[in-house]
């Protein structure tokens, strides 16, 4: 199953898991990154990190390595 990192700017998916749990898995949880959700890059920084997604209607930035972690299928 692919993760979040892998999406391009404008590519969506829906939120299935997350590679291990954590504290990070609940502080994304806590952000709305919860599984069955629709989650939308919007974009990345000109280096690749952070990327800009978007679920639940708001704006969020997150590292790429937190993005590794969240398990995505691609629509």
């Amino acid at each position: 199953m692919p993760s979040l990192a892998s999406l391009k700017a404008g590519e969506t998916g829906i939120v299935r898991g997350f590679t291990h749990n954590g504290t990070s898995s609940q502080r994304l949880m806590q952000l709305g990154v919860i599984e069955g959700e629709r989650i939308e890059v919007i974009r990345r920084a000109p280096a690749g990190d952070p990327i800009e997604v978007r679920i639940l209607g708001y704006s969020l930035s997150l590292r790429t390595s937190e993005a590794t972690t969240i398990l995505v299928d691609t629509l």
